[in-house]
Order: C-alpha cells, then sequence, then structure tokens
C-alpha cells in the first residue's frame, strides 16, 4: 500500500454543553452530546519512503504546524516508524467554528498512517496519542456519537435517530482560550445522567458558553436570530461561532445572511473510519 486517498474527517455538532466545574490544573469539567455530521474535511495521503512529513492544502492555506502535521509527528515518534507521508488536505469544515474539524482532521491522519504504515496501533493506543493532541481527538477515533464527560476524554457512545440539522457559521469565528478565561462563564451546571437525556435528545439542556460567546461575537446573536425568523429553535455547538437546528420540514434559505457559511447537514451513525483500527470502542478505563 503506497496511497490512501479520500479519506473522511466529518465535523461534529454539541447537541449540549454543560460545564460542571473546573479542576485545580485549571481544565473544564464538562457534560456533552457530541453528534457526528456529514460536513467533512478530506485527506489524502501518499507513502514517503525517507521519513519526512510533508502537507499540501489543496483548498484554503493552513498553519504550518496544524494538527494534521502534530498528529503525524506524534505517532511517528510514538511508533519510532521510519516512513513518512505526504498529505494533502481538503479542508471544508470551517475554523474556530466549535465543530472539531481540526481534531477531526487529527483523528483521520491518526489512523490513516496506522494503516498506511502498518503499525496496527489498537484504537486504545491511538487515542493516547490523540488525546496529547486534544480533548475532542478520542472522540473522532471511537467513531460513534457519544455522551461525553470530564475534559472530554470519557467517551460512552449513544444511538441517534437519523435528523438534518440547518449549521450557520458566521464569517467570525471564536477561540476556545477567551470563551474560558471570561469572567462571566458560568461553571456550576448539575451533573446530568444519560437516562435524563434520552428521553429529549434534541432539546436537552443548552450550551453553558453561548452567553458568552454572543458578547464576544456579535454574529452568533444574528445568526441565532435568523434561524428564529425560520421557526428554529437553535443553538450554538462547542466553542466556536457556528450554531444549528433541527430541521424537520422543508425551509427556505432565500433569507439567509449572504456572508455566513449556510449548509443542511445529516447526522452520521458512525464515523466512516470505524473499525479502522483494532478495537471499536473506548473505553474509559484506557486514560
Amino acid at each position: 500500500m503506497k496511497s490512501l486517498y479520500d479519506i473522511s474527517a466529518p465535523a461534529k455538532l454539541n447537541l449540549f454543553l454543560h460545564i460542571t466545574g473546573q479542576r485545580s490544573d485549571g481544565y473544564h469539567l464538562l457534560q456533552s452530546v457530541f453528534m457526528l455530521i456529514d460536513w467533512c474535511d478530506t485527506l489524502h495521503f501518499d507513502l514517503r519512503q525517507d521519513g519526512q512529513l510533508s502537507r499540501e492544502d489543496l483548498s484554503i492555506p493552513l498553519p504550518a504546524d496544524d494538527l494534521v502535521i502534530r498528529a503525524a509527528r506524534a505517532l511517528q515518534a510514538a511508533s519510532r516508524c521510519p516512513l513518512g507521508a505526504h498529505i494533502g488536505i481538503e479542508k471544508r469544515i470551517p475554523a474556530q467554528a466549535g465543530m472539531g474539524g481540526g481534531s477531526s482532521d487529527a483523528a483521520s491522519t491518526l489512523l490513516a498512517l496506522n494503516r498506511l504504515w502498518k503499525l496496527n496501533y489498537s484504537l486504545e493506543k491511538l487515542a493516547q496519542i490523540g488525546l496529547t493532541l486534544g480533548a475532542d481527538v478520542p472522540f473522532f477515533l471511537a467513531g460513534h456519537n457519544a455522551w461525553v464527560e470530564g475534559i472530554g476524554e470519557k467517551i460512552s457512545p449513544i444511538n441517534l435517530v437519523s435528523s438534518q440539522f440547518l449549521v450557520v457559521k458566521p464569517p467570525e469565528g471564536l477561540e476556545t482560550k477567551l470563551i474560558f478565561r471570561d469572567p462571566l462563564l458560568k461553571r456550576e451546571s448539575r451533573t446530568a445522567i444519560i437516562s435524563g437525556y434520552a428521553a429529549d435528545a434534541f432539546s436537552y439542556g443548552k450550551n453553558d458558553l453561548q452567553s458568552v460567546a454572543q458578547k464576544l461575537c456579535p454574529d452568533v446573536t444574528k445568526a441565532l436570530n435568523w434561524l428564529e425568523s425560520l421557526g428554529l429553535s437553535g443553538r450554538m455547538t462547542g466553542s466556536g461561532s457556528a450554531v444549528f437546528a433541527r430541521v424537520l420540514q422543508d425551509i427556505s434559505l432565500k433569507s439567509a445572511p449572504s456572508n455566513f457559511q449556510i449548509r443542511l447537514c445529516n447526522n452520521l451513525a458512525a464515523h466512516p473510519l470505524v473499525g479502522w483500527a483494532s478495537s471499536e470502542r473506548l473505553s474509559v478505563d484506557n486514560f
């Protein structure tokens, strides 16, 4: 095997996001449901025999030391693999959106290079590497919609009915650190349980970061107001500026703000690369 092309890296939406506390090391404790959607980046991998890692941006320019290169470097170092790769990235998921695009790219890179380099690493071993890159990476490696807790490392797969969502990304993004450093951020949501969530899956809870985000980025409010004008109940996903709403009937997008990225998405039952490593499920005991 010398190449792996058209490798998908799907985005996620946070159906809710509660901040339940903060650890002594500064990391915030959360509860959320992460849902995979069909808004995807696409990656291409060519084997290099010289051990070098190189990247080609096939759509928009990316930072030199992005999560794809960092993931490849981390796997190469952990495995002491003498091989390298040339990686092409067709970037479609917007940055600073709260949709996990960078983390998803990193997860797909770990899975693809594990196969291209014939490392045969287990999913658990890849997840240990992934967690050093970002708290969302183990979720994308696990490959299923999930109830997520802790700092993002405690993952319990869940099933969600097939649904459609309208996702709206304002032109301005949001930096996660600005939201979590804001003194107005509430960090005291009550701890929930999965059974309490399941009865009201798509409208449960709220995003505790949303009010701070609306203060920092007025376009978040503009996007939410536009969804409301369509008769939709929207909320923000993650810590970025994108918002979304579940869609149950045909809607017209003619009134959409011209400079916003807007897409009708379907949720995914599983990640396109599920099963690419030797375990189908991550256990919290592995972290």
